[in-house]
């Protein structure tokens, strides 16, 4: 992707979060060299990765395959694991018309994906196998706003806003717009983009950047290059 793109999708993103009456926290809007002067500070925000996350998942199709996101905050894996403390996560993401986010399911994270506004989402849906693995034949049961739904292979969910499900560690699942583009809020367990995300097909995480332009703000994944 061109970092002139991804500038301007964090534009439009940005204006769209706050049509909804939603603001973003302060950091969201500190300039490369503000984040590099605060570094010392922000090592919280910098370790958890909180900030802004565009992806084409590495394939250069982000109109028909990708997903706008913000890590509004992150917990900790260690206070996971020992069972206490910041043992949550969350986030803001847009899926636009028709942008897939393609199947995945998660190993550790547990998560609540919710309709914001806008348009409807559509969560299509499989099972796992004994091991985990993806399995075409196989349902399951999830959570849609606190009511147990059982759902078969493939099924599509469609949630309107206001809407939810939690979705469990096994849950295979993809999503998209559909007839407009959808804010959403995601609730979760601690949250490990580089580690816990497990794609049905071979693709990556994030995407390839072009710099033909300078960055508005640092993605997650500059901060290792910008912010050593």
């Amino acid at each position: 992707m061109k970092r002139s793109t991804i500038n301007q999708i964090m534009a439009d993103a940005a204006e769209m979060i706050r049509s909804y009456g939603f603001q973003l926290p302060p950091f969201a809007f500190w300039t490369p060299e503000e984040f590099q002067a605060r570094r010392d500070a922000a090592q919280a925000l910098i370790t958890a990765r909180c900030g802004w996350d565009i992806t084409d998942y590495g394939a250069g199709r982000f109109d028909e395959m990708g997903l706008f996101l913000f890590t509004l905050r992150n917990g900790r894996l260690a206070d996971l694991q020992r069972g206490g403390g910041m043992c949550y996560a969350e986030k803001l993401l847009i899926s636009r018309q028709d942008q897939l986010s393609p199947m995945h399911t998660h190993v550790i994270k547990a998560e609540d994906i919710i309709n914001r506004g806008g348009a409807t989402l559509v969560v299509e849906l499989y099972g796992s196998d004994d091991a985990g693995q993806f399995a075409e034949d196989r349902g399951g049961q999830v959570m849609c706003d606190g009511v147990a739904r059982t759902f078969g292979p493939g099924e599509k969910l469609r949630l309107a806003p206001g809407e939810s499900v939690t979705l469990m560690p096994g849950d295979w699942h993809a999503f998209w717009g559909e007839g407009g583009d959808v804010l959403i809020g995601e609730v979760s367990t601690v949250n490990d983009d580089e580690t816990d995300n497990v794609f049905r097909e071979p693709i990556g995480r994030f995407a390839n950047i072009e710099e033909d332009v300078a960055p508005t703000h640092l993605l997650v994944s500059d901060y290792s290059n910008w912010l050593r």
